[in-house]
């Protein structure tokens, strides 16, 4: 099969059609044939030479993924060829195939066009996650940074769907797209602390950091309890400070499966900021580098 690695580790421009050998499902899993993959941030480190832990190998890069099923693998219940999907994986979905437990995968909706489907796992669960682990509910004040990106916009519904109110950080460009979520936007820069402070005069309960930089030391001066702060960034200072990051290890479908409901509901969106060809990954990289654009960024397997 065909896949999108980095010949060797480096900018956007070491990514490479490459020939792999074309996996097979085994036992309990299925085989998809990928129509859409989402690109992360830490995409971006993986292919400058950064293995997530538990990672086995591979310059794949790619965590999300949407397609249809064209192998079952012996004892595999609920899924079936011709199913249209999406799931996530560790790395290797920038692929024409991808081969996952079938626990990892749920139904595509047929009113989710491919691009939305191939970057939506990720998007869903790591905000889902997050506000799990903040505790954030009804009452609740959430501030969210970067809140127009695809991780920060599904952040604000997410919570908005639980009854929070949420205040988001944003460049004025992208200002009543966060009110058209359900958010109060504020303006990067000097003087945050302040405007938010004015944006939710009762005080800011919990924080989700999609910004790094100021915007952690801006949330760690506004939440009083830090572990009600999650970082999606800042890795390295978050043991010292006492904030949390988002835990891999409870990545589950289910949590994607609630997400798509609310998508058929018409509760939740996801805005696709770039679909590229998977020729072009390069260019979606790039992207991606830019920072705060609104959305995500997908390629598409044409």
């Amino acid at each position: 099969m065909k896949v999108v690695a980095a010949a060797e580790p480096g900018g956007p421009e070491v990514l490479r059609i490459q020939e792999a050998p074309t996996p097979h499902a085994g036992p309990g899993d299925v085989r998809v044939r990928v129509r859409a993959a989402g690109v992360q941030p830490i995409d971006l480190a993986v292919r400058a030479g950064y293995r997530p832990p538990g990672a086995t190998g591979g310059t794949v890069p790619g965590n999300e993924f949407a397609g249809v099923v064209d192998e079952v693998g012996e004892g595999t219940a609920d899924v079936a060829v011709g199913d249209e999907v999406l799931g996530f994986s560790m790395l290797g979905c920038y692929a024409e195939f991808v081969v996952v437990p079938a626990a990892q995968v749920t139904r595509k909706p047929a009113s989710m066009p491919w691009e939305v489907a191939g970057g939506f796992s990720a998007a869903v669960m790591t905000p889902h996650i997050a506000l799990e682990d903040m505790g954030v509910g009804a009452g609740d004040t959430l501030l969210v940074h970067a809140a127009a990106g695809g991780v920060g916009a599904v952040a604000v519904q997410l919570a908005r769907i639980a009854g929070a109110t949420v205040v988001g950080t944003a460049s004025e460009g992208n200002h009543d797209y966060l009110r058209a979520l359900g958010a109060i936007p504020v303006r990067y820069g000097d003087g945050l602390v302040e405007r938010v402070r004015a944006a939710a005069p009762g005080g800011v309960d919990a924080a989700l950091d999609g910004a790094g930089g100021d915007a952690l030391t801006a949330s760690l001066e506004l939440v009083k309890d830090p572990g009600r702060i999650v970082t999606l960034v800042e890795h390295g200072r978050a043991g010292e400070l006492g904030v949390r990051l988002v835990a891999r290890e409870k990545r589950t479908i289910a949590r994607v499966a609630e997400a798509v409901r609310y998508y058929e509901e018409g509760r939740l969106d996801l805005h696709v900021r770039g679909a590229h060809s998977w020729t072009r990954a390069a260019d979606a990289h790039r992207q991606v580098a830019t920072g705060h654009g609104r959305g995500k960024t997908v390629l598409v397997m044409d």
